[in-house]
């Protein structure tokens, strides 16, 4: 009886050595993205990281692979399904691949500027947060990065005109894709790191991106005329897979979205400012900017009502488009 309590007495003093061991060891997180090293969104990625090893006493650190090392959007998803990477900061195509409600927000012209996209973002955020939480994911910030617009090596203000040049579209959204060619458009569809290699070979001759991304890119150097209307908003998010999350000790959870929320709020105002200074760069290295006639736009809209107006009811729940409508609605008569 006595070497039985001995022995249960040393066990006991073995785990309590190796508990606070356990309770300390920290998580590792690998962070996948697209956006390349030294650009705004990779250092608020970087800034992210600190802060949450500040909030976390070191239990939670954040380890990021940038420039597409972790594979295109599709790849990064699929690895994190299987937990070879436990979150990323992903485009709205991304997020669209996850859920395909996601791409309601980012239809061209269904906002006209910061504020309505803010507005519908907020009014839909916690049904789309439900539809990624039933996919396996978790949203931590919702991220902006300006407008796109269209990019090419010569001169096509017209849809008719830019019909005639092949264009990139970031792989992995197929919808998207189909919606384009039913406008008659070239789609070409490629990793975001093949485009300057394509557009060198002429495989590829135009692309749709927000300034920043074609100064950051260089892409803008092999085209540079850029049409000045918005087509669509450059969206995307901070997601982590659910798996992942709930390895994190729930306490933390709240402050821990909150700073990435807040990083991410800070960092389209810090983009925009840049934005503004690469244009003035690129238009010193030889881009030219095309203002677009009203009558022109008009077509540009019909055309993208008619061909993304395939997606509503198949690829984009009717439910939530007609709710998107609404709130929109909503805003612009208040």
């Amino acid at each position: 009886m006595k070497a039985g309590k001995c022995l249960i007495y040393l066990l006991m003093s073995i785990l309590l050595l190796f508990v606070p061991a356990i309770h300390c060891a920290a998580i590792t997180i690998k962070v996948a993205t697209l956006v390349p090293e030294g650009s705004p969104w990779h250092k608020a990625l970087k800034k992210m990281a600190a802060e949450w090893q500040e909030i976390s006493d070191g239990r939670v650190q954040l380890k990021i692979y940038a420039g597409g090392t972790a594979g295109n959007e599709t790849d990064t998803i699929r690895k994190m399904r299987i937990n070879q990477v436990q979150a990323a900061m992903v485009t709205g195509k991304g997020l669209g691949y996850i859920h395909p409600d996601f791409y309601v927000y980012q239809l061209p012209f269904m906002t006209h500027s910061d504020e309505e996209l803010d507005y519908l973002f907020l009014q839909l955020q916690p049904e789309l947060e439900k539809l990624l939480e039933g996919k396996g994911f978790t949203l931590l910030a919702f991220s902006k990065s300006g407008w796109l617009r269209f990019f090419a090596d010569t001169e096509a203000i017209t849809p008719e005109e830019m019909r005639k040049l092949k264009l990139f579209s970031l792989e992995g959204s197929s919808s998207i894709d189909q919606a384009m060619k039913e406008m008659g458009f070239q789609i070409v569809p490629l990793k975001a790191n093949d485009v300057f290699a394509a557009m060198q070979s002429g495989m590829v001759d135009a692309f749709a991106a927000a300034p920043l991304v074609a100064a950051a890119m260089q892409w803008f150097a092999l085209a540079p005329h850029m049409n000045d209307f918005f087509w669509t908003p450059l969206t995307g998010g901070v997601i982590i897979s659910n798996r992942a999350w709930k390895m994190i000790p729930s306490e933390l959870h709240s402050r821990l979205k909150a700073s990435t929320e807040t990083i991410f709020r800070d960092l389209y105002y810090e983009a925009m400012e840049v934005e503004k200074q690469a244009i003035l760069i690129m238009k010193e290295n030889g881009l030219v900017i095309h203002p677009v006639p009203e009558n022109t736009l008009s077509r540009w809209r019909s055309m993208a009502e008619k061909g993304f107006g395939l997606l509503i009811g198949d690829t984009i729940s009717r439910e939530i488009y007609e709710q998107a409508l609404l709130i929109l609605e909503e805003y612009r008569n208040k």
